[in-house]
């Protein structure tokens, strides 16, 4: 049965990147978040195309491992695409590369649809859509085939579908640090313990991994 997951990055505090811009566009402290997830081998392979073996092999990399497989489509917001790096050129592939990681169909939520879709090398093709965002979904979960439907942020994208009551699976990837700065997931997820079943795990690099599901 196809379920709807989410994996997010958030520091001790959380908080995520809220300062986007075409030349950072994940945000100031996005490297920071995400240090130990990029240092995975499954991360290095899957998204730099590092195929020496070169990573850590650990928790993170387990939980690395499961935020890939499964996934049959994904629904991201216009800025983690990256329309707004250049916003009114229609052949603008993104900022994923000619051969994205995802090798699924993708639906990109944006004011601007329609817009042409964009099929990319290794399996990925970029749909825009414009539509309430249950609408997407079910057309992601046709698309998906029986396998989940990955929401792959942004921040604004996550928060709506667990507001939404739309999320089957939230893993948290929480770094040990403190940002003090950004947008505050915490207040997003009041009473998500209450409908959801929490487990947790710590990694060796001290990211707590934590888990939601029903």
């Amino acid at each position: 049965m196809t379920r709807v997951r989410i994996d997010l990055f958030t520091s001790l505090d959380g908080y995520t990147p809220a300062d986007p811009t075409p030349d950072n566009p994940m945000g100031t402290d996005w490297g920071r978040l995400t240090a130990a997830f990029g240092a995975t081998r499954t991360f290095r392979k899957n998204v730099l195309g590092d195929t020496t073996g070169a990573g850590t092999t650990g928790v993170d990399d387990r939980y690395a491992i499961a935020s890939f497989e499964g996934a049959g489509s994904e629904i991201m917001g216009a800025g983690k695409f990256g329309l707004q790096a250049f916003p009114d050129d229609v052949d603008w592939k993104g900022w994923w590369g000619d051969k994205p990681s995802f090798g699924t169909p993708v639906y990109v939520l944006s004011h601007t649809a329609p817009r042409p879709s964009i099929p990319m090398e290794g399996g990925t093709i970029f749909h825009f859509r414009s539509a309430a965002i249950e609408d997407v979904l079910a057309e992601a979960t046709e698309a998906a085939g029986g396998l989940d439907v990955r929401v792959g942020g942004g921040y604004s994208t996550a928060r709506d579908f667990l507001r939404a009551g739309l999320v089957d699976d939230l893993h948290l990837f929480v770094a040990p640090i403190f940002l003090g700065r950004g947008n505050r997931l915490w207040d997003v997820l009041r009473g998500f313990d209450l409908t959801h079943k929490v487990t947790t795990e710590v990694a060796e690099s001290g990211t707590i991994h934590v888990t939601f599901a029903r």
